[in-house]
């Protein structure tokens, strides 16, 4: 896991010399949490702002590439967050990371990507995590109900949730009585925003960024992952319109 400040491996050595430039690096890149993004609309739940919203992810998309369709379920998920979780100042710019990070925004799923309904042209399923080829071996936890394996465990949906994660935090994004599902976009997104605002994490502050987001893909996280999110969440945000 990440931690701001530094780690055990990064004391100066029995001849005291200082840390190596790339340990350096590395100490100052979790001190510090993705540039402030241009927020999302205002939810008002007493009415209608899908309008506004569809204006804004259409802007969205125009100045980053991000797909309106996912910008969408991106700002949605922020500006739920920001009623039921107001200290946690989720920015949808880190959803919009862990999106183009796991699977291109759902393109990972076909060339056409996500569609209408949310959900991605063909299901996103990843390789076994059967700690093979690098990966980290995960067995079972889901008797494959949600990934199809009953063998060993795999990332699914364009926000790559691994079951037993999704078991715990998953939730649907529309009141239509349907349970959540991790293929769909807007569900994936809402549920990474509660997972990443849990425990009262104020995402504003670099320890509590670095350890939701270092978390989010558990023991299945690549070398790197967090540092990742938080450059192309960088990029997003300063793309963005203002």
């Amino acid at each position: 896991m990440f931690t701001v400040g530094m780690n055990r491996d990064e004391q100066p050595n029995a001849e005291g010399a200082a840390p190596s430039p790339e340990r350096e690096s590395r100490t100052r890149a979790k001190q510090t949490v993705p540039a402030a993004a241009t927020p999302a609309p205002v939810d008002r739940p007493s009415e209608s702002d899908e309008d506004e919203l569809d204006t804004w992810s259409r802007k969205i998309e125009r100045s980053t590439g991000i797909p309106a369709r996912a910008a969408a379920a991106y700002g949605r998920a922020e500006m739920w967050l920001r009623g039921d979780r107001p200290d946690c100042h989720l920015s949808w710019s880190t959803l919009a990371a862990i999106g183009q990070v796991e699977s291109r925004h759902g393109a990972a799923g076909g060339d056409r990507g996500i569609g209408i309904d949310g959900r991605p042209a063909t299901r996103i399923v990843g390789p076994p995590l059967d700690g093979s080829q690098g990966r980290a071996q995960v067995r079972d936890t889901d008797r494959g109900e949600i990934d199809g394996d009953s063998t060993w465990d795999r990332a699914v949906g364009p926000m790559r949730f691994l079951p037993a994660q999704w078991q715990r935090w998953g939730e649907r994004a529309t009141g239509d009585g349907g349970g959540p599902d991790p293929q769909d976009i807007d569900d994936a997104a809402l549920t990474a925003g509660r997972y990443l605002c849990a425990d009262g994490r104020d995402l504003d502050t670099a320890g509590d960024w670095w350890k939701a987001v270092d978390g989010f893909r558990g023991p299945a996280a690549p070398d790197g992952y967090a540092r990742r999110i938080v450059e192309r969440a960088d990029v997003y945000a300063g793309q963005a319109p203002g």
